[in-house]
């Protein structure tokens, strides 16, 4: 557990046969007439889902939902183990066991980049429980070894990892690539981001899994709704023609104002869309 007070604090969950501590936000109670809603933070280094979602999760929940906001193992305030297997297997396992406390019997992932892969794996291993999903860039679209090496972001993410320090500075340069307009990366986000950045073990990172649910994209026959920013230097944007050749049913959102923190870039826009996508019933 973090002990540098940088965030808001929420709650705690006992998870992973009562090993771990899960830390979240809950806001409202499960609703029998509609789904609740799961907030699902990226990887970043310094990641947590306060920070990545703050400007979105009020005014759905302001909508009517039942609102959860999760900081994922080794993440935000949630425990930090160094001989976890940060797999997405381990992680949606998981978060399945905190809805499950909560009471939710069905959600709408709503995730960006590690969290949209999350929320697609989520979707693929318990369907049942997602009538909707939505994604902001989301990984775990094709397979990394055809894009990875090509992206500017995930090579300066891995090469700041490996290196094991974070300083003002080089935190600042490396969340840059993350938008197209550097002005957002306050000094606000790096206070908020950077403590918790140097708290989190490489093994965050090195003891990573990513499963090939690429392979699986077809089985999703609910609807989905991505976002993109024409600036992605982290996921390309042409993912998302992939996403919607793949499934059957996918709406997509592209925006040339935004890189790859959509959902902070552009927040009006993502929050009518999310909120008229939820309402809809066609």
């Amino acid at each position: 557990m973090l002990s540098i007070d940088v965030l808001p604090t929420g709650q705690y969950a006992q998870v992973f046969n009562g090993s771990l501590k899960l830390h979240f936000h809950e806001y409202g109670t499960p609703d029998k007439k509609k789904p609740s809603l799961l907030f699902l933070h990226g990887s970043g280094p310094g990641a947590s889902g306060y920070s990545n979602f703050r400007q979105n999760y009020p005014f759905l929940h302001d909508a009517g939902y039942h609102v959860l906001v999760v900081d994922y193992i080794g993440f935000g305030y949630s425990d930090k183990p160094r001989d976890f297997e940060y797999s997405g297997s381990n992680q949606v396992s998981i978060l399945h066991e905190l809805l499950v406390q909560r009471g939710v019997e069905q959600v709408v992932p709503i995730g960006n980049s590690l969290g949209g892969y999350y929320g697609l794996q989520f979707a693929l291993t318990y369907p049942a429980m997602v009538p909707k999903l939505i994604c902001m860039a989301p990984g775990g679209v094709e397979d990394v070894a055809a894009w990875v090496p090509e992206s500017p972001g995930l090579i300066a993410m891995s090469q700041a990892v490996a290196k094991g320090e974070f300083n003002s500075q080089s935190f600042r340069e490396l969340l840059k690539l993350l938008v197209y307009d550097e002005a957002i990366i306050t000094e606000e986000v790096i206070a908020e981001r950077l403590p918790i950045a140097q708290a989190q073990p490489r093994e965050v990172y090195t003891r990573a899994v990513h499963d090939p649910i690429w392979k699986s994209l077809g089985e999703l026959k609910m609807p989905v709704l991505a976002f993109w920013g024409y600036h992605d230097q982290f996921i390309p944007v042409r993912h998302a023609l992939v996403m919607q050749e793949k499934i059957a049913d996918c709406r997509v959102v592209v925006s040339n104002r935004a890189g790859h923190w959509f959902m902070i870039e552009e927040p009006q826009l993502f929050n009518r869309m999310c909120l008229d996508f939820l309402r809809d019933s066609d």
